[in-house]
């Protein structure tokens, strides 16, 4: 028995803001990433993937076909972290702690939000009196690693994260887990 006539006389009888999307997705479409315990900033520490000493990052979506990634970064020294160049725009929400750049006179605070335009060079910095800073970057595109005037040093983008990332969790004998945050 059909169960059409049953679901179009419900549907009739509710709200029809209510009643789910009743096609199939799109063929090929990647599948929703959910993670509902992506901002416990204390959860496992395996979790985390060492990227220098003191420097961390817990990655949240790492989409190699649109070359962009969000994930937490997590910042356990003071002093300067990196001075780098963005090829992408950037959205930071602090969580914990405080940062800022050398090159601007704001500083990012718990709760703030930052917009970094394409093109910008800045020199990121941890205060001294900060034990932990906790950051969600959204990065798009890639960022140059840069000395004082400009001279390329290194780069990071979507897939040097990918492979960091496998690396540490392949480690920890986590092989398939970085597959739930590549798209």
């Amino acid at each position: 028995m059909s169960t059409d006539g049953f679901d179009r006389a419900i549907g009739a009888q509710c709200d029809p803001n209510k009643v789910p999307y009743a096609h199939p997705q799109p063929q090929n479409m990647l599948p929703d990433i959910i993670n509902p315990s992506a901002l416990d900033l204390d959860q496992d520490e395996h979790l985390w993937v060492p990227q220098a000493p003191g420097v961390d990052f817990k990655p949240l979506v790492l989409n190699a076909s649109s070359g962009y990634y969000v994930n937490l970064l997590r910042v356990r020294k003071s002093g300067v972290l990196s001075r780098h160049r963005h090829s992408g725009p950037v959205h930071a929400f602090t969580l914990r702690g405080r940062w800022h750049y050398l090159e601007h006179n704001w500083e990012a605070l718990p709760n703030s939000y930052a917009f970094e335009p394409p093109g910008e060079t800045h020199t990121l910095v941890v205060p001294e009196d900060v034990n932990e800073m906790v950051t969600l970057f959204h990065v798009s595109g890639g960022y140059v690693y840069v000395d004082p005037q400009g001279n390329a040093l290194g780069y990071e983008d979507v897939f040097t994260k990918i492979e960091i990332a496998r690396k540490h969790y392949e480690a920890q004998g986590l092989t398939d887990l970085i597959h739930s945050f590549i798209r």
